[in-house]
This record gives structure tokens, sequence and C-alpha cells, in this order.
């Protein structure tokens, strides 16, 4: 019996889901936002009453208005109270930003107190009034630490650094040694607290000031006292902040902030040496460049290193103001002459020690010393001085070929050190880096002929030297060629190197010969570099011929 088939019944239209749309969180205006307000009205209140603070202090003894007692009196017991008040405030419900401002108004008050004492009424001894200002800023800062408030500690030491010149009437030795207070009281607190802020605001302000000081010390015929006061606060300065840096450091590997806060604590002892003649400014520069590398190249000894423990970041930040300094001392102790001499020497260290321990840091500050002796030098031995005769007699001698050498010199140590540290790996880094390498050593073997011939004296020496570099470009670009058919079935990369290092020289030897040899060369020199340079052609072209006719004989035919 077979069964009927089913009656055919639509499927029901499925429920239409509605959409819900999911309203995005409307934003309250910043004005409404929580603690927008109290912290601004906060902010703008430690401003307005330490301006008062100073106004009391100050325009009130311009005035003469009251007397120094009881200018001075109000003022500690004014900010003693402030103190006391946002103690009482920051341990109730809601008092933290309160208390915090009055507090830091309060502290900063006070510090202020301390200065007007010191400098205005002459009250204090400045050693005694810097340790009063150190009590206060230490006590400022190590309630910052108890409340876990970066902004207190941030607020007393702006407040007290921003408002100091005032009480002080400008930039004088006085106002240094309180910002430098100021500085060194907040060092403290990087052992326990990663407080970046902090670290700006307790350097700039002495930073700022003691430039200030180094530059009109420079331009002022003032005292020698003067210029030894100011640099004793410049390395203070630089001290200060390089205390910083280590202590952040070895607590925290990553707080680049502190070694940023050094390198702009370095500035004033960078710009010291404008202060004083030439011996003293080398020795300034000098000494600062030798402990800053010397800080730099503690991690290259393992124990030393270990016990250091200097971030990388601060090694690299050394090394460049270390670097800078150096730069200063070799621009004080040479001339127009022996500057590139040095310049080179330094580079050649520099690249020796990168060679050494793989370091770029040291590659690249080597780099940038050989860069700017080449310019030195190219700017003393232009193209229009090795080409024209006259000139070349008057500006030309031993010490451009003692350049010179020393030039090669350099080359030869930065292909080493490229080598060592992985920069000739890629094909087309070391075609690009052997062009470059090319170009400058066949202008340094240029200088240094064509200057050996003019220091001989004799007329055709110029025209000897040029025949003689023609003839090391040739050879040159032989031995390239010669090198590169020799390895090009076992290292056939570093082989295309070599070959078109090689036939780049040998194109500028010929044209070299032709477009200048011909016209200034004349008798036996010519005729020599001719028939040199023909020689070496006829060699290299039979041995090129050859390499490539073997290769083809050991490739197999189908």
């Amino acid at each position: 019996m077979a069964w009927p088939p089913p009656a055919y019944q639509p499927m029901p239209p499925l429920a239409q889901q509605r959409r819900t749309a999911y309203a995005r969180p409307i934003r309250a205006p910043w004005w409404q936002r929580e603690g927008v307000i109290s912290r601004a009205l906060a902010v703008a209140g430690v401003a307005v009453t330490l301006i008062g603070v100073v106004m009391l202090l100050v325009l009130a003894a311009q005035a003469g208005f009251f007397g120094p007692v009881p200018r001075v009196a109000v003022g500690a017991l004014f900010s003693g109270a402030l103190v006391a008040a946002g103690t009482r405030v920051y341990g109730k419900a809601g008092g933290r930003v309160g208390g915090i401002a009055l507090a830091a108004t309060g502290i900063a008050g006070g510090y202020l107190d301390v200065i007007a004492m010191t400098t205005l009424y002459g009250w204090l001894n400045p050693i005694a009034g810097y340790g009063v200002a150190l009590g206060i800023a230490a006590g400022g800062v190590a309630l910052a630490v108890r409340w876990r408030a970066q902004v207190l500690a941030v607020l007393v030491v702006a407040g007290a650094a921003v408002l100091a010149p005032f009480v002080t009437s400008g930039i004088t030795v006085e106002l240094l040694g309180f910002l430098i207070v100021l500085e060194i009281a907040a060092l403290a607190v990087h052992l326990v607290r990663d407080w970046p802020w902090l670290h700006v605001v307790r350097t700039i302000p002495a930073v700022l000031a003691t430039l200030i000081a180094v530059i009109g010390t420079a331009l002022d015929s003032g005292p020698v006292s003067d210029r030894h006061e100011t640099l004793a606060a410049a390395i203070m300065v630089a001290v200060a902040g390089l205390a910083g840096a280590i202590l952040s450091g070895r607590r925290r590997a990553g707080d680049v902030t502190a070694s940023l806060s050094f390198a702009a604590s370095a500035l004033p002892l960078l710009a010291a040496p404008i202060m004083f003649d030439r011996a003293g400014s080398v020795v300034v520069s000098g000494v600062f460049g030798v402990v800053l590398l010397v800080l730099a190249a503690m991690p290259m000894l393992p124990k030393l290193g270990a016990a250091a423990r200097i971030p990388g970041h601060l090694v690299v930040t050394s090394a460049l103001v270390g670097a800078f300094a150096l730069l200063e001392a070799c621009l004080g102790v040479t001339d127009v002459q022996t500057l590139p001499l040095a310049l080179f020497v330094v580079a050649m260290g520099f690249l020796a020690v990168a060679g050494q321990r793989s370091s770029r840091v040291a590659a690249g500050i080597g780099a940038a010393y050989g860069g700017l002796g080449a310019l030195t030098f190219v700017v003393r031995t232009n193209p229009g001085v090795l080409t024209y005769q006259p000139e070349a007699e008057d500006h030309l001698g031993m010490s451009t070929a003692l350049v010179a050498v020393t030039a090669l010199g350099v080359l030869g140590v930065a292909a080493w050190c490229a080598r060592r540290i992985g920069l000739l790996e890629s094909e087309s880094d070391a075609t690009t880096l052997s062009v470059f390498a090319g170009i400058a050593g066949l202008y340094a073997v240029t200088a240094l002929t064509v200057s050996l011939g003019v220091a001989t004296g004799d007329h055709n020496g110029f025209r000897a030297g040029h025949a003689i570099a023609t003839v090391i470009w040739m050879v040159t670009a032989t031995a390239a060629l010669l090198f590169g058919l020799r390895r090009l079935a076992r290292t056939p990369q570093r082989a295309k190197v070599a070959l078109a290092a090689g036939l780049l020289v040998t194109a500028a030897a010929l044209a070299k010969l032709f477009l200048f040899d011909l016209a200034t060369l004349d008798g036996l020199l010519r005729a020599g570099a001719f028939l040199v340079v023909g020689v070496l052609l006829l060699v290299v072209g039979t041995r090129y011929a050859r390499a490539f006719a073997d290769m083809g004989a050991r490739t197999p035919t189908a």
C-alpha cells in the first residue's frame, strides 16, 4: 500500500530581527570631566600664590613696605601654614588635589624665602643658604614620594625654579647654585619612583640659566673668577644630570628620558670653552670628552660593564656627547692645515674600536669624523688646486701628503670595520660602499702624488705627480680586475664587486689620461703614462678573455 505524498506546505517566514543601534557613549566636554577643573584651578592657585610670595619678598622691599624681618617672617609663616593645611586636607576624602596644591605652594614659597634671605638680605652665607634650601627641597620631594604624587614634586621644583630669577634679580651665580640644589634634591627619588616628568623639570631650568650665564660671561670682560664660577656651575649641572641618568638607568633600563635629560644637562659644559682662551678651551672640552668616552667604553669590558650596569641608551648618549666634546678639542688644538689630520686620526681610532667590538655606534661616530675630515681636506685640496700648477705650488706640500696618507689609512680601517660589523653581506651594499671608497681613494692618491711632486721643489714635480697618479689608478684597476677574475668561480658575489670597481677605475684612469694628462703632461712623462696604461690594458684584456674562455670550456654543452 503506497502512502500518499505529503502535501506541500511553504515554510513560514522567519521573524525579522530588529537591529538595535548601539549609541556611542557621548563624551562629556573637557570642563565637565572629573578632576579637570579642580586640577586647573589648583595649578593656577599655586602659580598665583607663589607670585604673591615673590611680590611680598621683592616688590615690597623695593617700595619700602614693612621691614626685611617682617617680610621674611610672614613669608616663612605663610609657607609653613600652607604645608600644614595641605597635609590636613590631603587626609580627607577628595582632598588629594587640594592637599597637593597647598603643600607644593608652601614648600616652593619656603624655598623662595631662603633665596631671599641669602641673596636679597645677606642673612645667610651662600653655603648655608644652599644647605637650608636643599633640606626644604628634599623634604618636598620626600613628601611627594610618600604621597606617590609626581605632580607635587614637579610643582615644587618648577614653581621655585621659574620664580627664583625674580628674587635674585636676574642670572647670578647664586641663582645657578639654587637651581643646581633643586636638581640635586630630586635625584634620590629616581631610585624608588619612575617619574620621567621630574627628570625634565629638574634639568631644564638649571640648563637654561647656566647656558645664559656661559654666553653672558663669554661676552663680558669680567674677572677670571666669574669664568671659573660659571664653569663650576656647568660642571655641577652635567654631573647632576649624569648621576640622575645612572641612578635611574640602573633601576629601569628603559628610562630613555633620563638619558635625554643628561644630554641636555651636558649643553652648558659643551658651551663652556667659549669663555676661555685656546689652551683653556682645549682642556675643558678634552677632559669632558675623555670622561664620557671612558664611561661609554665601560660595557665593552665584561667585568666592569656587569658592575656598572649602564643601559645602552645612556652608553649611546655618552658616546655622542663625548665625541662632540672631542671634536671641540680637535678644533681648538689644530689649525686649518692640521685639522684634517686630527679628524682622520680620531676617525681611525673609533673605527678600530668599532671593528674590534662590532659596535655600530662607534662605527657611526668614526664615519662622521671621517666625513668631516674628508670635507676639510677637500676644501684645502680642491680640484682647482690639484689641477692648476700655481695653486698647487702655493697650497700643497708635505703636510697635505701626510693628510692624504692618513685618509688612505682611514679607508683601509673603514673597509675592515665594515666587514666586521656585517655591512658587506649584501651585494648591493658592498657595491655602493666600494664605489664611494674607490672615489675617495683615487682622490687621496692624486692629492698624495701631486703633493709629493710639488714638495720636491722641481718645476716638473706637479706634472710628475699627475703622471704617477694616473699609473697608480690603472694599477689599482688592474689589481681589482685580476682579483675579480680569479674569484669569479669560487665567490661570484665578491668577484662581481671587484670587477665592477675595477672597470669603473679603468674608465676613470682613461678619462684622466686623455682629458687632463694629454694636455698637461709633456715629453717623457706623457709617453711614460701612455705606455704603462696601455701595457696594463693589454694584460687585463688578455686575462679577461682567458678567464671567460675557461668558463665556457668548463660549461657542459647539451
